[in-house]
């Protein structure tokens, strides 16, 4: 069921600092009803958790993929309980 929510960890590898990444996602979940979290990793990638259903999630993803300067090569997700968040912030 589509109207599910569900909570995924994820975090992205590629040219994914530097480049609007976190202020894409927070955007982009505003726009699909997404709460949760991004931040920056020491190692250069970023972690993300989003709590939504899974296409207003994908739809974030895709979002955050499509920016001009973002290259998303790799990203380790998996799925964590739903916390029944209501906001989605930077950290």
């Amino acid at each position: 069921m589509d109207n599910e929510k569900i909570r995924k960890h994820i975090i992205f590898y590629g040219r994914v600092q530097g480049v609007g990444f976190r202020y894409r996602a927070y955007y982009a979940a505003a726009s699909y009803g997404v709460s949760g979290w991004v931040r920056n990793l020491y190692d250069g990638s970023v972690e993300m958790e989003a709590e939504g259903t899974e296409s207003g999630i994908d739809r974030v993803i895709a979002e955050i993929g499509s920016g001009s300067f973002v290259s998303i090569e790799d990203m380790k997700v998996k799925r964590i309980p739903v916390e029944g968040s209501h906001y989605f912030e930077i950290k």
